[in-house]
Parts: C-alpha cells; structure tokens; sequence
C-alpha cells in the first residue's frame, strides 16, 4: 500500500487510526468493492467499474449516492497525492449502520475508502485446482463484489499451501464458474469461450465484459458458454482474466499439464494491449499547442 489513502474524499496517511470498532461494515464485510488499473496515470475502463459499483449496492443495501464524475475526480487526486503512473488502485464502499452491534456518534451512511498499491507480479501462467460447490450460481447474491472476501481468501491461501497459484471454483452443477479473484476462458477450436453469468454465478469482471464486448480478434469468437472441467482439460488453451492481471495462461488443473496454444493467446494479448492503448492515449491530457 502507498503513503497516502482517500477517506470520505479527504486524503489521509496510511498510517492514521481511522477505522471504528462500531462502524457496521467493517466488522461484518458489509460493503462493495472494485480494483481498478492505474495505466500510465489513467484509471482504466473506470465507467465498467463505476457501473458496477452501482448496480452492487442496492442489491446489499450499501448507499452509494457519489456521482461517477465526482468520484472520478476524488480518484486523481489519490493518483496524484501518491505520484503514481502504473498501480492497483482499491475503491471500498463500507457501510456504516445497520445490525445489532451498530456503533454510537457515527453520522456517515458510508465510508468510501481508496488506496493504491504496487502492481503484483503474477508469474508467466498458473496453477489451479479445482474446488466443487465453490459458487452457488442461484443465490441471489451471485455475481456481488462484496467486502465479505473470507471464502475467496481461505482457498486462495490453502492454493498456496498446496503448492497451487489459485483455484477453479465449481458451482452447485458441477460446472466452472470463476477464479477466487479472476474469470475463466477456454479456447476451443476459433472459440473463445466463459462461463455465462447467468447460469454460472461468476462475478461480472471488468476484463471479462471488454474481451466479449469490444475486443475483435480475427479468426475467433469469443462468447459465453457453460463449460465443465472436462471442457477445460480438452481445450486448446485456457486462460484466466483480472483487471491486474490482463490475460494469464493456465499450465495445469489438478496436477493435471494443459494444452497451449500460445499463438492464439498472444493474438488476444495483442488486441487488448491495443484496445488498453487506444482507451488510454484518449485520456490523457494533451499538450498545450504552442502558441506562434
């Protein structure tokens, strides 16, 4: 984490008490959340994030009355505040109030709370194995990116235990919904294809919506599709997607070696890095043309 965090729109160190044992979401992980990319000082397709955030919220009851371009504004003066260019950056919209052990003296609805922190080096591929019943595809909280992270971060930490970099979460059908922290693909054939949200119970990623929404790689399609393990053991290729991580190829499943198809994975790459660059260069400010 950086030097310097926003709280409330203010920005704060690190290193200040800022947190109250009584403020509702912070003791019970009520509260959404989005990871956004800083990428040579912009923040990276922030409309998906924003917009997600606000359709988050009141499914768990978390006020978020901030406009896009007020929040937007409040972002950059953390950027700047921490003089970064290349980052992660966290937005956490806690809830203040609510339940049986709510605090006295706390007058907010919410807590937004921002940080940025260095990029993750994430290795050349990954390691997963597979975890059943890790989703529930018909809770009506699927798909929800809430501060309640215990089960993401308990498989995450026994993957590392166990040798592995993440898991492969099944749902109730025995079918692939997502990562721990990342959306899943398999390449099959000119195929390129993610579980659906529908049907699935992944999270809704912000890299996953811009490869089946903007990218356009000639010779394949990407779609949804309900996949199974047997599906991702005969694939081509598979491959993971976060905001921090880009396009990620899987090595093995359970121990098990995958396939690779190297050639149509760079293909995606390079669309991607060309959608990022296009996305970025058109925001960022231009230079002051030289008066005569």
């Amino acid at each position: 984490m950086h030097r310097h965090l926003l709280y409330n729109g203010e920005i704060r160190s690190t290193s200040e008490p800022l947190v109250s044992p009584g403020q509702t979401g912070y003791m019970n992980g009520w509260g959404i959340f989005s990871t956004l990319r800083v990428l040579d000082g912009v923040l990276f397709a922030y409309e998906r994030h924003y917009a997600r955030m606000k359709r988050d919220a009141p499914r768990v009851q978390v006020p978020f009355e901030i406009t896009e371009e007020a929040l937007k504004l409040q972002l950059a003066k953390l950027i700047q505040a921490n003089d970064v260019k290349n980052a992660t950056l966290r937005v956490a919209v806690v809830r203040n109030h609510g339940g049986t052990f709510e605090g006295t003296g706390i007058t907010r609805d919410t807590d937004i709370v921002v940080f940025t922190a260095d990029l993750t080096v994430w290795g050349e591929s990954v390691k997963l194995y597979s975890v059943p019943n890790g989703r529930h595809a018909a809770s009506p909280f699927a798909g929800t990116k809430v501060l309640s992270w215990l089960q993401n971060l308990t498989w995450y930490e026994e993957a590392h235990q166990r040798g592995f970099d993440e898991v492969v979460l099944l749902n109730e059908h025995g079918h692939v919904s997502e990562c721990t922290s990342a959306n899943i693909f398999a390449i099959l054939g000119n195929r390129v294809m993610t579980p659906p949200l529908e049907t699935s119970g992944c999270l809704p990623g912000v890299t996953r919506a811009l490869l089946l929404e903007e990218i356009r790689t000639p010779g394949l399609t990407i779609a949804e599709q309900e996949l199974t393990p047997a599906d991702l053991e005969n694939a081509e290729q598979v491959f993971i997607t976060s905001t921090t991580r880009d396009l990620l190829p899987v090595a093995s499943i359970d121990g098990q070696p995958l396939k690779q198809a190297p050639e149509k994975l760079s293909a995606l790459r390079r669309s991607f890095s060309e959608y990022q660059h296009t996305y970025v260069t058109s925001r960022q400010p231009q230079p002051e043309t030289a008066k005569a």
